[in-house]
């Protein structure tokens, strides 16, 4: 038994195909979990290879214990144990893997503890991924900020809003590629002072709104609209996600795996408001299993 006087944090670990990771997450939060992240080759900490590690967190032990049980009730072929962290310990993990690195061609993100050595890139951003873990070390968010740099004419001076904002990555390379503003918002209320701080540590924060709330809380339309989510969320919310479209707009999707894209294509060219998909001209629009997806409004000017 731990003599520690540490606060300790019980975490259920579950390794699943990526097809099954969907699935298993939304088990997970139906039994109680307050959070699930998800870890493959491309996360900072690495899922065995060719599988999704699902990291959940509970509230104490009982609660973890309760759905480990019921997760294997619920799927007997799953093998979920139950991982602790103690204090602070995940801050010094994650630190150990997050150094400078080249997003982009033009962006590089560091983390405050680091300096850069050797050249610099146009755009460095200094970032705190915090809670959020939004370094942008995952495919995910290098997809979308890839196809924003690619459009840079056309993202200058432009307002864009980033939906799933997380530790508002996207926002701030927007805002470096020259965005005239900034509308960011999360579901998760906890994360939206770190946007603010992010955006503060790199002089942006007159450009930038950050908000906790949902797609329905947005009024306005945008130019551009990013939303680096998940399949399973974007697809009932398209609708919504494309009235915030400005006329002539563009659409940014990531948190697509590759098995998921047809339907995603599929589903947002044949919405009410008429979109076309910007044919890929970037190897960067696919990575470790994960796509990033453009759209333009199909009746834009010209």
């Amino acid at each position: 038994m731990s003599t520690s006087t540490e606060a300790r944090y019980p975490f259920v670990h579950v390794a699943v195909t990526p097809d099954e990771a969907d699935a298993v997450s939304s088990v997970l939060f139906d039994l109680g979990a307050t959070g699930v992240e998800e870890r493959d080759g491309s996360t900072m900490l690495k899922a065995p290879e060719g599988k999704v590690l699902l990291v959940a967190s509970f509230e104490g032990f009982e609660e973890a214990e309760d759905a480990l049980t019921q997760l294997k009730e619920h799927d007997a072929s799953l093998e979920p144990t139950i991982e602790v962290i103690e204090g602070d310990a995940w801050r010094d993990a994650y630190k150990e893997f997050f150094k400078p690195f080249l997003l982009t061609r033009t962006v590089t993100i560091k983390p405050p503890w680091c300096e850069i050595e050797g050249p610099r890139s146009k755009h460095v951003l200094e970032l705190e991924p915090g809670r959020a873990f939004g370094t942008g070390l995952h495919a995910t968010t290098s997809l979308v900020a890839r196809i924003l740099e690619d459009a840079e004419d056309r993202v200058r001076g432009a307002e864009l809003l980033d939906a799933g904002t997380g530790s508002g990555i996207l926002a701030l390379v927007a805002l470096v590629l020259g965005a005239k503003r900034v509308t960011a918002f999360d579901v998760d209320a906890d994360v939206i002072p770190l946007v603010i701080e992010n955006a503060e540590r790199n002089g942006l924060a007159d450009r930038i709104q950050a908000f906790a709330g949902e797609i329905d809380d947005v009024p306005a339309t945008y130019p551009w609209v990013v939303a680096n989510i998940e399949a399973k969320v974007l697809l009932p919310l398209a609708d919504k996600i494309v009235e915030r479209m400005a006329p002539g707009g563009e659409l940014v999707l990531s948190g697509i795996l590759a098995n998921e894209e047809e339907k995603l294509v599929a589903h947002y060219t044949s919405l009410a408001r008429k979109l076309e998909l910007v044919e890929a001209r970037l190897e960067g629009t696919r990575e470790d299993g994960w796509v990033g997806l453009h759209f333009r409004d199909a009746a834009r000017p010209g």
